[in-house]
Parts: C-alpha cells; sequence; structure tokens
C-alpha cells in the first residue's frame, strides 16, 4: 500500500515541469525581443550620426573664398551651411529632418538632425517610439 501512494504523489507533480518550462520560454523570447529592439535602437543612432556628419561636411564645403592681400580665408554663413545640409538630406532617403545648421564661428559647421526610430517588432517592453537626435560639426579645409 505504501508503494500505491508514492505513485499518486508523482502523478500530481507532472504539469509542473511544463509550467516551469513555458516560464521559461517565455522569459527567453522576450529577452531576445528586447535584445533586438535595443540594436536596432543602436544601429539608428548610429545611421542619425553618421548622416549628421555627412551634412556638417557638405555644410563646410559651402564656404566663400576671400582674398585680402596675401591672405586667403574660407568664410562659411548660415545660409551656405543651411543650404547645403538641406541638399545634403534632400538626397539621401529616410525622414530625418534639419533641426539647425550654423556656422558659429565663421570656419565651421555645426548641423542638428533628428529622426522617430520605431521599433522592428512589437513588444510590451519597449516603447512604441523614441525621437533621436545627432549633431556633428565641420571645419572648413582653408583657414
Amino acid at each position: 500500500m505504501k508503494a500505491l501512494a508514492g505513485d499518486a504523489d508523482d502523478c500530481d507533480e507532472e504539469g509542473s515541469v511544463l509550467l516551469l518550462a513555458l516560464g521559461y520560454a517565455v522569459l527567453a523570447i522576450s529577452l531576445i525581443l528586447v535584445c533586438v529592439c535595443a540594436t536596432d535602437l543602436y544601429i539608428a543612432q548610429k545611421r542619425l550620426d553618421a548622416l549628421a556628419d555627412s551634412a556638417a561636411l557638405a555644410g563646410a564645403d559651402g564656404f566663400i573664398v576671400e582674398v585680402e592681400g596675401d591672405a586667403v580665408r574660407a568664410e562659411l554663413t548660415n545660409a551656405a551651411v543651411q543650404g547645403q545640409a538641406v541638399a545634403l538630406l534632400r538626397e539621401r532617403p529616410g525622414d530625418a529632418t534639419l533641426v539647425s545648421a550654423s556656422a558659429p564661428d565663421g570656419l565651421s559647421a555645426r548641423v542638428t538632425i533628428t529622426t522617430d526610430w520605431h521599433p522592428p517588432v512589437v513588444s510590451l517592453f519597449v516603447p512604441e517610439g523614441v525621437r533621436l537626435e545627432a549633431t556633428a560639426t565641420s571645419r572648413t579645409a582653408l583657414r
């Protein structure tokens, strides 16, 4: 009779491993989804940084050469930097928008752009969208 009582206890514990395995599977899938979203967010920020660098470099190429006696120097204006940055952003795919483009010291082009990031997969643990911003500065070749 004692052996039969032990068999009844084993029957009561059969489903507990299944629930534990299901819980770990849900946890693992959630962790994978969060990692995929975090990686995509990181790559989106790096792409925006590269685009801001390109726009600042294009803006720095919009200089005007000024000759004063024997001295030659490059002069940047806010309008020239903005025009070059807008032209570059218009040609690139994506929805990045220009926030500001200026020449703070007349030799450097500073460009700030922004875009919205949306996760590649829907998840309860990741926000629906995040606003990303990147600022880059580039100097002219002539001083």
